[in-house]
This record gives structure tokens, sequence and C-alpha cells, in this order.
């Protein structure tokens, strides 16, 4: 098997991979909050979120926020290292 030629890699943008991966958390964080408001009695365990999110329970006002605003720290913290390392990667086999 050969090796992949990575002199046609291009870099990946960390702004526009921060936000998108932000996003997609936002998103896939408020689909499970709806799903517990809407079907409670789902056998889902919607606790499992303070596994990633800490300090998150079920379900207060101010417990959401900080689950959004935790969802967008770490689609950053995401971006940040893995846009990073890869652009680095990219670069130096180039």
């Amino acid at each position: 098997m050969s090796s992949p030629d990575v002199s046609k890699a291009r870099t990946i943008p960390v702004l526009v991979l921060g936000l998108s991966l932000s996003a997609f958390l936002v998103f896939s964080y408020l689909l499970c909050i709806v799903g517990y408001l809407l079907f409670p009695g789902l056998p889902v365990e919607h606790a499992a979120l303070a596994i990633f999110l800490p300090g998150f329970t079920l379900l207060s006002l101010q417990s959401f926020l900080l689950g959004l605003v935790e969802c967008i720290l770490w689609g950053w913290y995401i971006a940040l290292v893995f846009g990073h390392i890869y652009n680095f990667c990219v670069l130096r086999l180039a």
C-alpha cells in the first residue's frame, strides 16, 4: 500500500473548524434537551451529559446556559488542538 500524497493536502482553517464544531455540539445539545423535555420517559440517560459538561444538572435555566457555554468551549478546544496539530503535520510532511 502506498503512502498518501500529502503534498496536495491543505491546512484546516481553525476559525471555521471552531465555529462549525461549536455549532454542531450546540445543535446536538439542544436536540438532547428537547428530546428530554418532549419524551422524558425514553430510556436515554440524559443525565450522562454531566460527564462531558461539568456542573450540568437536569434541568434549570442556569444549568441549561452552562451547557450551551460548555458546548461552545469544547468545540473551540477541539478545533484549536486538532486544527493546529493537523496543520503542523500537513506542513511538516509536505
